[in-house]
């Protein structure tokens, strides 16, 4: 069986040490994150977002995803990260929370990691508290930290913003 088999076949928990779990990463300010594939509903990479008026600064708007109304979210603006200076294009991660689709709008989209939950870590305490709010924990790689990104905070906005200072 494939490592993304395995991962397909049996949920992934950080306290099994056999187990894996697949993230599609992205990068954002530099910063490489993930979230669970499973997450995932699509990757796009250009789109016409409708902006809607009075919007609080991180919903970007709206876009039309094959006649469904998807609600674009900044993720600079949601992780307190200053916007992007070079203008460039920018790619977006569309998940779902409570039955509606959100669009991720991110710098880029990477590729699918499949990573062991042995390697897991819980978030170290000199992560910047407005990650650790929105993050499970993290992975380090060769060369980077995977900040990994629970989509359902992140995307809960029944709270108030200051909760994620």
């Amino acid at each position: 069986m494939t490592q993304a088999n395995a991962a397909a076949s049996e949920p992934a928990h950080p306290l099994h040490s056999d187990a894996t779990q697949e993230f599609v990463t992205f990068t954002i300010a530099d910063q490489l994150f993930g979230i669970p594939v499973l997450k995932v509903q699509d990757v796009l990479s250009s789109y016409q977002i409708t902006r809607i008026p009075l919007a609080p600064p991180e919903i970007m708007g709206s876009l039309n995803l094959r006649g469904r109304v998807v609600t674009a979210i900044d993720m600079r603006a949601r992780l307190g990260l200053p916007p992007r200076s070079d203008g460039g294009e920018c790619m977006s991660i569309v998940a779902e929370h409570e039955h509606e689709l959100y669009s991720l709008v991110v710098d880029t989209v990477g590729e699918v990691l499949a990573m062991s939950a042995a390697t897991f870590d819980r978030n170290p305490p000199t992560l910047g508290s407005k990650f650790r709010a929105v993050s499970d924990g993290i992975y380090r790689l060769d060369e980077k930290l995977l900040v990994v990104l629970d989509v359902n905070r992140l995307l809960d906005y029944g709270r108030e913003p200051a909760a994620l200072t």
